[in-house]
């Protein structure tokens, strides 16, 4: 069984879909005795992918995928970037709904004044295996380039989600049908480049 290290279980949703075609599954953090709080420490996406996969496989003894992902605007200096669940100061409470609404109002508000290329944005998400040992096996990426709308569009996804244009649709990732989105995403594409190393680690190993 491989260990999605993130107890959303949207997230493991989607890779649960990568997975069945090929007989294998995988769960959350959520409920799993001896998983551990990592601490996001690295100063890429990359980075702390690494080290939530690392951390989280030696803790538990199982392979374990873990990804780090967020929003990216170059005219903000790469902002909101690894800091984006975070962008508008620590959380004071666990509402993720008003915590993203907190960071979706500091967005546009660094973004006024500006237009066109300047809206310009990419997400980006960054993903690690990692065995049982610890070892990292296997690393994707993914992007999905769009634009920062002036108000945000629909309510679906979460985060910035409403705000992001996808050029090709005319629509925010908060309009688009999930389907869609997973599809088009930055992590549906890091995880389906990750899915065939994922196949030969499983069966190897005998998960």
């Amino acid at each position: 069984m491989l260990v999605l290290g993130t107890t959303n279980q949207g997230k493991v949703r989607e890779l649960l879909e990568l997975l069945e075609p090929h007989g294998l599954g995988c769960c959350s953090l959520a409920g799993l005795t001896g998983a551990v709080e990592v601490e996001e420490t690295g100063a890429t996406f990359a980075e702390n992918a690494a080290l939530k996969a690392t951390q989280q496989a030696l803790a538990l003894g199982q392979w374990v995928l873990a990804e780090d992902s967020g929003l990216v605007v170059p005219a903000l200096g790469g902002a909101p970037g690894i800091h984006s669940a975070r962008f508008s100061g620590p959380a004071e409470d666990d509402n993720r709904g008003r915590i993203d609404q907190r960071n979706s109002d500091l967005l546009l508000e660094r973004l006024v004044g500006r237009a066109g290329w300047e809206r310009a944005a990419h997400y980006a998400c960054h993903a690690a295996l990692a065995d049982p040992t610890g070892q990292i096996v296997a690393v994707a990426a993914g992007t999905c380039g769009g634009l920062i709308a002036e108000l945000p569009a629909g309510s679906g996804g979460f985060g910035y989600d409403p705000l992001f244009i996808v050029p090709e649709y005319h629509r925010t990732f908060g309009e688009l049908a999930p389907a869609v989105k997973a599809v088009i995403s930055h992590r549906g594409r890091a995880m389906r480049a990750l899915v065939p190393a994922i196949v030969r680690a499983l069966r190897g190993d005998g998960g």
